[in-house]
């Protein structure tokens, strides 16, 4: 996965709550063998109507969803976070997030910036009027800003989840960094256990 230090750039105004990952990606669209292509099936079911935003042309080419409370609820999937990602969305703003989502997330290179309540209603409210307003969302530094409304929100990011985005490691790459130890234990174990030689 890519690194994330700094997500900046416009947002999309998704003024609904309780959106689970069914509705964020339909589960026809998890039979996909290829892990590309799911920027086609998000949020499919609502894309048919002309007046849900993602069809908003002064909200093309944003980079940030700023979604209303409890977003992605629901089962576990990350073809959930990859459509989100592969739609050009890098970070998703929300008062709060379904855990497993914000799990998935984080584990692949999404930015979940869980701001309190009153600052999410704010935001929402803001880009929903203003399809042009500034965001910067800081990983290192868990913040986000739009200066232009004077809103400052801390976001609660771990300093082990802060090394993954900062550093691009996904679950695969952080093992990876543990080859000589694991290299070391497989060298001591008996012939007759099991290996991964």
């Amino acid at each position: 996965m890519d690194s994330v230090h700094i997500v900046q750039g416009t947002a999309v105004p998704l003024d609904r709550s309780d959106v689970d990952t069914d509705q964020i990606i339909p589960s026809d669209w998890l039979k996909r063998v290829e892990r590309t292509g799911f920027d086609k099936g998000l949020f499919a079911e609502w894309r048919d109507a002309p007046d849900f935003v993602l069809n908003d042309e002064r909200f093309a080419g944003a980079t940030i969803l700023v979604a209303g409370p409890n977003f992605g609820t629901g089962s576990s999937r990350e073809h959930a976070v990859w459509a989100i990602q592969q739609y050009g969305f890098a970070a998703v703003v929300s008062s709060r997030f379904g855990p497993i989502f914000w799990n998935n997330a984080t584990k692949n290179g999404l930015v979940p910036a869980e701001i309190d309540a009153a600052a999410a209603e704010t935001l929402l409210a803001a880009v929903n009027n203003d399809a042009t307003l500034e965001l910067t969302i800081d990983v290192e530094r868990a913040t986000l800003e739009a200066p232009a409304i004077g809103l400052e929100a801390e976001f609660p990011l771990s300093d082990d989840i802060k090394h993954r985005l900062l550093n691009g490691l996904d679950d695969i790459a952080l093992t990876l960094k543990r080859t000589d130890d694991i290299d070391s234990f497989e060298s001591q174990r008996p012939h007759y256990m099991p290996s991964t030689a």
